[in-house]
């Protein structure tokens, strides 16, 4: 399972100092350990250059009883212009929360102007079953059409099921229900059929990493699925999808859920795709990272509304 984007070219022609450029578009909240605030030195401590585009600025993310919140939405056009006409180029681009329909619209507009060869994409949306106040169904769907420019997506369980329409279901998912999502999350992402005969028979296996691996029928091409953060008995489970197979990575779960953590998984995602990692062994690595820094917070008593304190383990990046 690897990234679609291959840097091995790139890296012989400008030598082995060479730096990936990361786009990031996301928000930016001073207080709270989330979106941009983490993501920076996160992807700048695994060698990548990052480059952020704001979509608001709040003085701390929403789960606080106070913010300021300024809407960057009409700045966002105009900064983006003059990267075009300074002529830069970008070896990806990821994209964390966007706070309205037509944030997705400039994030397209990017892609189409840009064409960065690598696209990851969080499709940040809700969590533990319900949609943020402000989605509407609106979002959901322009977010929908968003997904097949993506190589990479990486929803939540609750993200998962707004985007296909699945109800959603407060307890464990099964195997055969989460190929079921993957399945039609890939059919959304889908940019080329595949005909009834040149799909495969599913079949399952051990895999190497001790988690499960299989084969799927009606596999499709577009972009890799990671369905991030499915809590499963005492661990926490990351299903992949990539071209009809499937494989699961599976940590203990280290304490409470907190913001910031999917910024962070996605953040290593990204990183390590623009340096031509391979997917299975960035989510191996983003959730062990995560699980290391939860585990740290609580040991630190650090309130949960304060995310987590990943500062004093960015070592285990490098």
């Amino acid at each position: 399972m690897t990234s679609n984007f291959d840097t091995s070219d790139r890296n012989a022609q400008k030598g082995g100092d060479f730096v990936p450029r990361l786009a990031m578009i996301n928000d930016i909240a001073g207080f709270g350990r989330c979106s941009t605030t983490v993501s920076l030195p996160v992807i700048s401590v695994m060698k990548v250059q990052v480059c952020p585009v704001p979509t608001s600025v709040l003085s701390n993310h929403l789960g606080f009883p106070l913010c300021h919140f300024d809407d960057y939405t009409s700045h966002m056009r105009d900064y983006i212009k003059v990267w075009g006409e300074l002529g830069l180029t970008f070896d990806g681009l990821y994209c964390g929360f966007l706070g309205n329909e037509e944030q997705i619209d400039i994030v397209r507009e990017f892609v189409e102007m840009f064409r960065p060869p690598l696209f990851l994409l969080d499709p940040v949306m809700g969590d533990h079953g319900r949609a943020y106040s402000s989605i509407t169904e609106t979002h959901v769907q322009k977010m929908k059409e968003l997904l097949p420019l993506a190589d990479i997506i990486t929803p939540n369980i609750t993200e998962s099921c707004l985007l296909t329409g699945t109800p959603w279901k407060d307890g464990e998912w099964t195997l055969q229900e989460l190929s079921g999502l993957c399945e039609r999350l890939a059919d959304i992402c889908q940019t080329a059929s595949i005909t009834s005969d040149e799909a495969s028979t599913g079949t399952t296996a051990s895999g190497s990493d001790g988690g499960s691996v299989g084969a799927v029928s009606n596999g499709s091409a577009g972009a890799s699925i990671v369905i991030t953060g499915i809590r499963q008995g005492d661990s926490l489970v990351n299903f992949l999808w990539d071209d009809g197979v499937y494989t699961t990575v599976a940590t203990p779960i280290a304490g409470a859920s907190r913001p910031g953590t999917g910024d962070i998984f996605a953040s290593i995602l990204a990183a390590d795709a623009v340096r031509g990692e391979t997917l299975l062994t960035s989510v191996q690595k983003a959730a062990n990272f995560v699980g290391l820094c939860i585990a740290g917070s609580e040991k630190a008593g650090t309130p949960v509304q304060e995310g987590v304190v990943f500062e004093k383990y960015l070592a285990a990046l490098l």
